[in-house]
């Protein structure tokens, strides 16, 4: 293993560690009140972005191989869905949480809101982190001034599509792997998010998560702003909820058709 991952690695690590710690301060005493739901998202989304980042740098600037890089994206959501507990992580999600009146309007905004607040300072917290020169690929990053490029190699349409479908396809296994128990959800959800990586990866990044998108992409250069909200924000949402329309619908038809048909009550004969 080369001193590149290995550092990065490290700082993966201590991300989550640190985010753990932070979470059990910070919810424990606030267990069943509102505020410790917003702290988990503001915590949870932080950890998620950082985590993103680095990955995002091995990949993109230590050039590592793809098969490793997808291995850290399959074991990064894999701790990423063990240790959220019960945050959500993304305002897509939050959205289709709302949909089913699982959360009310007022809630589902202010934990979209620590969703962009958290991606807004994992953003900040990786380039100082970064600026400390840990490994030879922190200081060559932070020597270009942290640059990057857009990773999106499509026209538009092409582009936002693959987010769209990315984003589908993810619902779409988290829909149906809603009744497993946690810890083998987990491996099925992670499975789904490394697949689509590979497959859309080499398209858009395939982030499909818009507060993910805001603090690992936005910053790019390549792309205006309203490109990259419609690829990485609006793209996602019409995926997610096209997912679970779509799932609603074929639920609904399944219950009808497997529903015994009616049968009315016989008359009695007149004597």
């Amino acid at each position: 293993m080369s001193a590149d991952v290995a550092a990065s690695l490290s700082v993966l690590a201590l991300v989550v560690v640190v985010s753990e710690v932070t979470r059990r301060l910070l919810i424990g005493p606030r267990a069943g009140t509102g505020l410790a739901v917003y702290a988990g998202e503001l915590v949870s989304t932080f950890q998620l972005c950082c985590c993103t980042h680095e990955l995002k740098l091995l990949s993109d600037v230590g050039g590592i191989e793809p098969q490793l890089a997808l291995t850290f994206t399959y074991l990064a959501a894999v701790i990423h869905g063990l240790t959220f507990r019960g945050a959500i992580g993304n305002p897509s999600g939050v959205l289709v949480h709302a949909y089913h009146a699982k959360l009310p309007a007022g809630c589902a905004l202010r934990r979209i809101a620590c969703q962009f607040a958290a991606a807004g300072a994992a953003r900040a917290a990786v380039r100082l982190v970064w600026g400390i020169g840990l490994s030879e690929l922190h200081v060559r990053h932070q020597l270009l001034g942290f640059r990057c490029s857009s990773p999106i190699r499509a026209s538009f349409s092409k582009a936002a599509g693959v987010e769209l479908a990315c984003a589908f396809a993810v619902q779409t296994v988290i829909t149906s792997t809603h009744r497993l128990e946690e810890k083998y959800r987990v491996h099925a959800v992670a499975a789904a998010i490394t697949t689509m990586v590979y497959a859309g990866g080499s398209v858009t990044g395939a982030v499909f998560n818009p507060a993910v998108a805001f603090s690992t992409q936005f910053s790019c250069t390549g792309k205006s702003f309203l490109e990259y909200c419609f690829i990485y924000w609006l793209s996602p949402v019409l995926g997610m909820m096209s997912s679970v329309l779509l799932s609603d619908k074929l639920t609904a038809v399944l219950w009808r058709t497997s529903s015994p048909p009616h049968l009315p009550l016989s008359s009695k004969k007149k004597t």
